[in-house]
């Protein structure tokens, strides 16, 4: 039986035995759930990681790469209170101290945030120190080759170290960038020029849609080296990643990027009895790559050192205890504004991005009427 003839039918049996006596309680079909029986029950760091002076230093996957456990991100280095003598002297400082992950995106901030960290980056050797990713949003082969040699040009660098697929946000969007013609073999066509050495993506939707991209790149032989996600408290109570997709990409030597931690500071309006140490003293506790944080200001970024300074791995009763006071503000994703709202989803706002449809969707559908 195909797959979607098995989950209609079990939807519908589950349906006709609820109502199958007048009055009776109507069961819920056996669904994935939204929100965890154990919000704890989650897979943890064993090693911290190679401590190097304030910094903690991970695997990047199954690769040989080293990366820091803290990412400097990209989007609030670009923010127009951030003057450009500001962001340059951030990125130097965070190197400085030990942070070796870039974090940016083509379309972040009108192409400010790259350009901003290629000024930065091209001065005193600094490129040399980091590893770099940008994401791009073009769905085809086109747009994507595009939009990275953009990125190049923006970020004064021949090579991005890892280029993700940004915001897959949507069901049909593996189909899209697995096409003929999609943005995949863009990204395979810019490795082999050299212009990428990884290749990852981003999202921050629904874990199910992550599994969704997953599945498609399995069926057709293709293995991420990176996946972009949101780790936060709140998501280990509702629609999480942390539960729904993290083991996956354990189990198969794809990094986790960790991502939201706070929610361009929207969780944190929550008001919940926990400390902004304690928001990122969590993401590390479990097996990502990297945190990666918004980093605008001396504060944020001492912040982030204060983090890996103090943080020790947290057993399970002590991640209980966490999730614990998170839980009232979380059940929902009433703070988590990525999931439930339309607030963070740049290409569906500036659709143009993803690129037009590719030919053999136009041959087939030339008009909607």
């Amino acid at each position: 039986m195909e797959r979607r003839s098995f989950l209609q039918g079990a939807v519908l049996g589950a349906g006709l035995a609820g109502a199958g006596s007048a009055g009776a309680a109507v069961n819920a079909p056996a669904l994935p759930g939204n929100r965890p029986q154990d919000p704890a029950d989650l897979p943890f760091v064993t090693d911290p990681g190679e401590r190097r002076g304030e910094m903690l230093y991970r695997s990047f996957g199954r690769t040989s790469e080293k990366i820091s456990a803290i990412g400097m991100g990209g989007f609030h280095l670009g923010k127009s209170a951030v003057t450009d003598a500001e962001a340059t002297r951030l990125i130097h400082a965070g190197i400085d101290r030990g942070i070796t992950f870039m974090d940016n995106c083509w379309d972040y901030n009108a192409g400010r945030s790259e350009l901003r960290m290629g000024a930065a980056l091209a001065q005193d050797g600094y490129r040399d120190k980091v590893f770099l990713m940008s994401k791009m949003d073009g769905r085809t082969k086109e747009e994507a080759l595009k939009q990275i040699d953009q990125s190049l040009l923006r970020l004064r660098t021949d090579r991005i170290d890892l280029v993700q697929h940004h915001e897959i946000l949507r069901y049909d969007d593996p189909d899209r960038v697995f096409a003929e013609g999609g943005a995949m073999e863009g990204f395979l066509e810019a490795k082999k020029q050299g212009k990428l050495r990884y290749i990852g993506f981003t999202g921050h939707k629904d874990p199910r849609i992550h599994l969704q991209m997953l599945e498609v790149a399995a069926e057709r032989g293709f293995h991420f080296d990176s996946v972009q996600m949101p780790v936060n408290v709140m998501d280990a109570h509702f629609r999480s990643f942390s539960h729904l997709v993290l083991p996956y990409l354990v189990q198969n030597g794809i990094a986790p990027l960790a991502m939201k931690t706070f929610g361009d500071g929207v969780i944190l309006k929550a008001d919940a009895p926990i400390q902004p140490i304690e928001y990122l003293h969590f993401s590390l506790n479990l097996p990502v790559s990297v945190v990666i944080t918004g980093i605008q200001s001396q504060r944020d970024l001492d912040q982030a050192f204060e983090a890996v300074k103090t943080f020790t791995p947290m057993d399970k009763a002590a991640v209980a205890e966490l999730l614990a006071r998170s839980k009232p503000y979380a059940l929902e994703g009433k703070y988590e504004l990525f999931k439930t709202s339309a607030t963070f989803d740049g290409t569906a706002k500036n659709a143009a991005w993803l690129g037009e449809d590719v030919a053999s969707v136009k041959k087939l559908a030339p008009t909607m009427e």
